[in-house]
């Protein structure tokens, strides 16, 4: 597995990117990891972190903005391998109020089922 840029050593998921800690792999390219949440909110429940490590949603900027949209074409990308045609959502949260748990930059897509209209 390739090794994340900006390595953090305390960020579970750049021990993850780096292969240190195991998960299920769904997609990977130069620029970003996907993987099934051990904890599904949903039938579909993937990550996709960028290897660079950033905090949260917080530290994106006009350096990083094209890593997140290429991030954003690896979930349409991701969202039709796993048959997801009825619709999905795609979350990433920031900060402990925002529900953050890992503060590395995430983004969960969700699908497989009707999603609730709400939000929180």
């Amino acid at each position: 597995m390739s090794d994340v840029l900006n390595y953090h050593d305390d960020c579970l998921f750049c021990k993850i990117i780096k292969g240190d800690i195991p998960s299920a792999k769904v997609y990977e390219d130069e620029r970003c990891y996907a993987f099934r949440d051990i904890n599904p909110q949903a039938p579909t429940h993937v990550l996709v972190v960028p290897k660079t490590h950033i905090g949260s949603c917080a530290e994106i900027t006009g350096d990083n903005a094209a890593l997140v949209a290429h991030i954003f074409t690896v979930v349409a990308r991701i969202a039709q391998q796993e048959g997801l045609t009825g619709g999905y959502r795609v979350v990433s949260n920031v900060g402990p109020d925002g529900g953050q748990t890992v503060p590395h930059l995430h983004f969960h897509i969700l699908g497989g089922r009707s999603l609730s209209g709400q939000m929180g």
